[in-house]
């Protein structure tokens, strides 16, 4: 079996956001990157398959530039065999998409497992385009994966529980917990991660179609209004007029 994991290369979730040139970059000083968690998942999962079924193989694949291949020897020292770094700016996610399906078209891979969504752009589509890309089912996001022969057994969130799902191999899955629990690379890992091989491929153009304007971070949160828990009438106004969640 042949499994391709992608990772995202995203700021650590207690990183302070600031951003640069017109708020049309992040400003990358002092932020610690890590392998996207949703991703972590999803690689969680592969090295477990890979550890039950002797003979399988885990690549991971980045669409980043240089600076993302110490997250990219991480996912190395996790477990993964090798790895590929598509070397360009990941622009967007049909970019994404783009390439990492143009790597996989002609590698007869049975698994494509990623995260449901980076936690950077959050946009949670990157599984369902490689799947289009490369004309194979994709599911997300997957709570749940086993395998049984030339088929996978899932369970996928949904509005209101889970939904139960069988589906032949070939697929893309977008992975959330909990499909897995992430997995710490020991030392032993670690220092054989060094010696895997990393193939560092060039960007192909992909006119995406969508141009970044610009960054903006969320308002600031507002002070706490208590309410009494008599006054029902208080709180529907507050949530319908100010928090307008209603």
């Amino acid at each position: 079996m042949k499994i391709l994991v992608c990772i995202s290369h995203v700021p650590d979730t207690t990183s302070k956001i600031n951003f640069v040139e017109n708020n049309t970059k992040l400003d990358a000083n002092g932020v610690q990157f890590i392998i996207g968690p949703y991703d972590d998942y999803a690689l969680a999962r592969a090295i477990e398959i890979k550890e039950a079924n002797p003979g399988t193989t885990v690549t991971v694949i980045n669409v980043g530039t240089a600076d993302t291949e110490p997250t990219i020897r991480k996912a190395l020292a996790i477990g993964a065999d090798d790895a590929v770094r598509i070397n360009a700016e990941p622009a967007d996610s049909f970019f994404v998409a783009s390439h990492i399906a143009n790597y996989a078209k002609d590698k007869n891979f049975d698994l494509i497992l990623m995260g449901r969504e980076s936690i950077d752009f959050n946009g949670g589509v990157v599984h369902s385009m490689v799947g289009e890309l490369l004309g194979i089912t994709s599911l997300s996001p997957v709570m749940k994966l086993e395998l049984d022969g030339n088929k996978a057994k899932l369970a996928k969130e949904i509005e209101g529980g889970k939904e139960y799902v069988e589906a032949a191999l070939p697929l893309v899955l977008g992975c959330q917990e909990p499909i897995a629990e992430w997995k710490i690379p020991n030392m032993r890992g670690i220092m054989s991660a060094r010696t895997k091989p990393l193939q560092v491929l060039e960007a192909t153009i992909v006119n995406s179609g969508v141009q970044l304007t610009a960054f903006e971070l969320p308002p600031a949160k507002g002070a706490v209004k208590m309410v009494s828990a008599d006054n029902v009438a208080e709180l529907v106004s507050l949530l319908k007029n100010e928090a307008k969640v209603l």
